[in-house]
């Protein structure tokens, strides 16, 4: 079904703006500070400049160089870089320092300013010196002016007209607007196109959802090669999502898949019981008929030599054993495969089982003279049902012990990595065929039947690793060598 939501607000258009707005904000504060400060801000540069150069001035009087050539290129360079008009006279108003434009006019506003207080406008003074504003009275052009004594009491004015200052506000304010102008011209094409390099991949990513909306998994966000941003890191976040809707709809088809098996199993299942009832009643016949016979023969009094009737009596035992094993080993397969038996997950130290499992076994090993070699030491930890784990590792060791052929040795170890332990039980002996390695696993299988019978087996304890093993989640197998076979099985560690 089509989207039929549209875009009311675009971030592109939001984004440019905003940019914008900022902008020209930027530009009016600025235009609005140069009208009110700028002026002031260059009447007081102008001061210091004037001050300055009264402490020039009155530094060359107190060193007797104010008549040195050194001194005279000295202030004729600040004259010339400030544009000041200067003249210094005695108390008997002979010029002694002067240089500017006109020494009269000079002389005229310093009289001025001692005897008549013409109506200049005052803005510092100090006892030596005043710093004041004065017009002249027909061009009407302004001046900023220090006037007063120097330490030693001779006169003196410094001059500079203002009309720069006026003049450099008025270009300076100008340029603003020009350059104002061009700068919103030129940020908004540039603001624009930025905002659509960063809107696009977003567009982009709102198709791709649009497309995951109709299932349409092969819609995939394409990072840029030549950054990597927060929109690539949620496109790849997309990218992911999609890969695991596809993985978890292709789970779901499969659990259909497998519902649908399962019904066509639960089929089978009385013929599955029927197979099952047969191979139990096959492997429970031959100990069955052997106590009978055993036991007729004892009724009938086949003999009376003591010995002989122990002998019959511990066969009847030993078939009974036999008998009981099986029917044992058979209950704890069926717990397993049905789920009835509650699998635990604890932490234990492996290295501990195995020797415990070596110690138990020991006794039936050397009856055999077989070695047993396990040379671990350090607690190894791993996860899973201890019981179930010992069983494993039993069985293992018991498999082993009745194979066990050439070298009569066994040897346990374990390979260890940052997650796995794996158990590894190695016999010397002849390997299993080819066709048997998938079937041992199998109940009731056995590769050499007249072996297995004389040991007293039932095909069942592989059949128990296997189902343990399924039952927690973890890899079992077998590997076949020219000299023996190991058998194998992981833990977790963490």
């Amino acid at each position: 079904m089509e989207n039929n939501k549209k875009i009311k607000y675009s971030i592109n258009k939001q984004l440019a703006f905003s940019f914008m707005l900022v902008i020209v904000f930027i530009l009016v504060a600025c235009f609005i500070t140069n009208n009110l400060f700028l002026e002031k801000y260059y009447l007081v540069k102008k001061q210091r400049v004037l001050v300055n150069a009264y402490d020039t001035l009155n530094e060359a009087d107190k060193s007797n160089s104010f008549r040195s050539e050194e001194f005279d290129d000295r202030l004729r360079y600040i004259c010339d870089k400030y544009s000041l008009d200067v003249l210094v006279v005695d108390s008997d108003s002979r010029t002694i320092k002067y240089m500017g434009k006109d020494a009269k006019e000079l002389k005229l506003n310093l009289w001025q300013y001692i005897f008549f207080k013409n109506e200049a406008r005052a803005l510092t003074a100090t006892d030596n010196y005043e710093i004041s504003i004065s017009a002249d009275g027909y061009s009407e052009v302004e001046f900023l002016d220090i006037w007063g004594n120097l330490d030693s009491g001779k006169l003196f004015i410094i001059r500079t007209a203002l009309d720069s200052i006026h003049e450099s506000v008025e270009i300076s304010n100008t340029f603003l607007a020009y350059t104002g102008l061009v700068a919103i011209v030129v940020s908004a094409f540039i603001i624009w196109y930025v905002s659509r390099m960063i809107t696009k991949p977003i567009l982009d990513l709102a198709k791709i959802s649009e497309r995951l909306k109709m299932l349409d998994f092969e819609a995939k966000y394409t990072p840029s090669k030549k950054r990597f941003d927060e929109i690539d890191v949620l496109g790849e976040n997309i990218n992911d999502l999609s890969a695991s809707l596809e993985h978890t709809i292709s789970e779901l088809k499969t659990a259909n898949n497998e519902l649908q098996r399962d019904i066509e199993q639960k089929m089978k299942t009385d013929e599955m019981r029927k197979e099952f009832l047969s191979n139990v009643s096959h492997e429970l016949k031959t100990p069955i008929a052997i106590i009978q016979g055993y036991a007729e023969g004892l009724i009938d009094g086949v003999t009376d030599d003591p010995d002989s009737m122990k002998y019959y009596c511990e066969v009847i035992v030993d078939e009974t054993k036999k008998m009981n094993s099986m029917v044992k080993n058979l209950l704890s397969l069926n717990q397993l495969e049905f789920s009835s038996d509650t699998i635990t997950l604890e932490r234990f130290d492996i290295v501990l089982l195995i020797k415990n499992v070596i110690s138990s076994a020991d006794i039936l090993a050397k009856q055999s003279g077989i070695e047993i070699q396990f040379t671990e030491n350090d607690p190894i930890y791993v996860w899973g049902d201890e019981f179930k784990v010992e069983e494993i590792v039993t069985n293992y060791i018991s498999n082993a012990i009745n194979h066990c052929e050439y070298d009569k040795k066994i040897d346990i170890k374990l390979e260890l990595n940052e997650t796995k332990a794996k158990i590894i039980v190695f016999n010397t002996g002849n390997p299993i065929p080819e066709d048997s390695i998938e079937r041992i696993w199998d109940k009731f299988y056995k590769v050499d039947k007249a072996r297995t019978r004389a040991y007293g087996g039932s095909g069942i304890g592989l059949s128990i690793v296997s189902a343990i093993c399924n039952a927690m989640n973890t890899e079992y197998g077998v590997i076949n060598y020219d000299n023996g076979v190991a058998f194998w099985f992981e833990l977790d560690r963490k």
